[in-house]
């Protein structure tokens, strides 16, 4: 489905899908508890992407799944909790 937000088009399914395949692979590995509620971490890093320009949801899952990963390894390392952008 196509949004339209001002003159941008938005495919929100680019951004669903993404979140789904992200999601879906870091409840499997245990990385994030295995429940239906939203991880808006995932949620916002994958938008951000999106809004910078990735449109494949392939590509956005992987780099979300990176990225996430990533700043989990650094909050068990330093013991503190930090938003990633």
């Amino acid at each position: 489905m196509l949004v339209e937000r001002g003159l941008k088009v938005m495919n929100v399914e680019a951004v669903g899908d993404a979140y789904a395949i992200a999601a879906n692979f870091l409840r499997r590995s245990g990385v994030i508890p295995d429940t239906y509620v939203t991880n808006d971490r995932l949620l916002e890093m994958i938008v951000q992407m999106f809004h910078r320009g990735e449109d494949n949801k392939l590509r956005l899952a992987n780099r979300a799944i990176a990225q996430f990963q990533a700043v989990e390894r650094e909050v068990k390392l330093s013991g503190t909790h930090r938003t990633a952008v």
